[in-house]
């Protein structure tokens, strides 16, 4: 999203004041309604602007990275409920956090403004695989890792069945195909395990690796999905 004078801007039209003037005098058409008021926001991949019957648009560029968030800061844009992992990051480009990981717990994040792929990370139908290393307050029993595997109901939804790929010292790896809010969390919960510590290390083919609280890497899309 960005606001229409800067969008009028980067499509060549005129400069950001001028652009301001296009607006005021209702030369400019969002959606096929003539805007004249400053301020509006659009989306350059959504949005119809048109200037003198002419259709405008622009190339945005995509960007992507990598953040291994801490403890502490939340996975939202707004910073309403503390500190957001996106002050972490300097960008020219507005970004998203793609997914959600609750402010109790860190690893793994994607920031991007390509809101395809965000899509494609995010939706169910996707099924793309995010994996997690919890610890525990006990070891997680033969007979509970049989319940996940199978699928657990949770607020009267039926979840994906979900892989436990490790599980021993008061510790696992959980491999999930949907992101329910705090679902491992509330999952564990249920089976009157708490979660001491939890990070996600994976996201698609993206792994966490030697990254750290607080740094973050640029990426390519390919480095995500196949």
């Amino acid at each position: 999203m960005m606001r229409l004078h800067k969008f009028l801007a980067h499509a060549g039209v005129a400069s950001r004041r001028k652009a301001e003037s296009l607006i005021a005098t209702g030369k400019i058409k969002v959606n096929s309604e003539i805007v004249d008021t400053q301020g509006m926001m659009v989306d350059p991949e959504k949005d119809i602007v048109e200037y003198n019957g002419k259709r405008l648009t622009i190339t945005v560029e995509k960007t992507y990275l990598a953040i291994h968030k801490p403890v502490g800061y939340v996975s939202s844009v707004s910073s309403n409920q503390g500190k957001s992992v996106l002050d972490l990051v300097k960008s020219k480009e507005r970004l998203y956090p793609v997914g959600r990981l609750d402010k109790d717990s860190s690893g793994l994040m994607i920031l991007t403004n390509d809101g395809e792929l965000a899509n494609k990370l995010t939706h169910p139908r996707y099924e793309t695989e995010k994996e997690y290393f919890v610890v525990l307050d006990r070891d997680l029993l033969p007979k509970d890792i049989v319940r996940l595997e199978r699928g657990v109901t949770l607020g009267g939804k039926r979840l994906k069945d979900i892989r436990v790929v490790m599980a021993k010292n008061k510790s696992a790896r959980l491999i999930l195909k949907e992101g329910v809010n705090r679902q491992i969390r509330k999952m564990l919960g249920g089976m009157n395990y708490t979660v001491l510590k939890l990070k996600r290390v994976r996201i698609g083919k993206l792994e966490l690796g030697e990254l750290q609280p607080g740094q973050s890497k640029h990426i390519d899309k390919k480095d995500v999905t196949a």
